[in-house]
């Protein structure tokens, strides 16, 4: 007996969206500081809580005192019942054999930025901690420091952090990017406190990290929207590139053999770039796909009526511009759905998905689209 289609579609996409899954890889930060800097606090803001909620994550090795915390495409190795200052030596000893081993594994699974944290409240910077961080450079890493909990208001930082900021620098420290980041991960509305400095410290790990891991990095972070979006476009625009190549019955999902693993794959790796996992990626990718098949449907139905010679040239190049218009549409609109999803929209009150709203925001976005890519001046959709 043949799959149900819905049963069909949940295990093709779920396949493609594991494949995807591991081309796209892991980005893995070190980090370290003394004990209250606030970490934690710092990792949440820029990369979500997911990783803070799987709890302390494993040990890197047997009997050792660094822990991986992995979720998706992000990890972050921190120590457990070590602190920084008084078993320095006993972290970097762990972390060198556990970077010797990595680096004979794939580079997903190999640490790519350490971040040194230092709390601005403090007023110091030890010389343990310069050692600390040389150590770091030693290993191969590279480094970042980050004032943490810094005031500002007004656009100005607090002057303590800026002569604690002078007094680091001159300590002329192997660092990967700029000297310091002034940070702080959380705003304070009672205090007058704004968070500030995440997107800059954000900036500089992208230019410091390894190519191969850039869209790990990208789908990892949760701030910066517009490299998300640039991404996902990057995505359209492969997949249209295929879907054009194909030459294949434009229908999206029906009839179009060779089309279907183009949008599939061109869906997942959306999915993926938004942080949306896979089972309400697959749910909300049902509900999506509905609707493009019918609207499918009708946009060619109307194509042929309308340009001239297109019932003979469907085919060949009106096909071809079709097929690519329509997979252009669906990852704009799907983009868009990814995009909501990823920001706790398109729930009921329950927190299950919505579908009615997804397949009418999917629609809306599929049409309006594709008003700007029919050829032969069409101009509407039937509804």
């Amino acid at each position: 007996m043949a799959p149900a289609p819905r049963d069909w579609f949940s295990k093709q996409f779920g396949d493609t969206f594991d494949e995807k899954a591991r081309e796209i890889g892991r980005f893995n930060l070190a980090i370290f500081g003394k004990t209250g800097v606030g970490k934690s606090t710092l990792v949440n803001a820029i990369f979500g809580e997911d990783v803070a909620e799987t709890g302390i994550g494993q040990p890197v090795t047997q009997g050792s005192h660094l822990y991986m915390h992995a979720d998706g495409h992000f990890g972050v190795l921190d120590t457990r019942g070590l602190e920084i200052g008084t078993d320095d030596e006993t972290i970097l000893s762990e972390l060198e054999q556990y970077i010797r081993q990595m680096r004979r594994q794939p580079q997903a699974e190999q640490v790519h930025v350490a971040w040194y944290c230092v709390r601005a409240g403090d007023r110091r910077f030890e010389e343990t901690e310069e050692a600390f961080i040389r150590g770091l450079d030693r290993l191969g890493l590279p480094v970042m420091l980050v004032l943490t909990q810094v005031p500002m208001r007004d656009g100005r930082h607090h002057p303590d952090a800026l002569a604690l900021r002078d007094v680091i620098a001159e300590r002329d420290l192997p660092l990967a990017a700029q000297p310091i980041f002034l940070t702080n991960a959380k705003s304070d509305d009672f205090a007058g406190l704004e968070a500030h400095g995440l997107q800059e410290l954000l900036d500089a790990t992208f230019l410091v990290a390894p190519a191969g891991v850039q869209e790990a990095l990208v789908a990892a972070q949760k701030i910066d929207l517009k490299r998300k979006r640039e991404l996902a476009d990057k995505a359209i625009r492969a997949a249209v590139g295929a879907a054009a190549a194909a030459g294949a019955t434009p229908i999206p999902f029906a009839d179009a053999a060779v089309l279907v693993p183009i949008q599939l794959t061109m869906m997942a790796t959306i999915s993926h770039i938004y942080g949306v996992g896979v089972d309400r990626a697959t749910a909300a990718a049902l509900a999506a796909t509905a609707a493009a098949t019918a609207g499918g449907r009708s946009l060619v139905t109307s194509l042929i009526k309308t340009v001239p010679g297109a019932g003979t040239l469907v085919g060949g190049g009106i096909a071809a511009v079709v097929a690519s218009g329509v997979t252009w549409a669906v990852g704009q609109a799907w983009t868009t759905v990814c995009s909501r999803l990823s920001q706790g929209k398109l729930t009921g009150v329950s927190g299950a998905l919505d579908s009615d709203a997804i397949r009418e925001l999917f629609l809306d976005e599929f049409r309006g689209n594709m008003r700007k890519k029919l050829p032969g001046g069409f101009k509407t959709l039937d509804k």
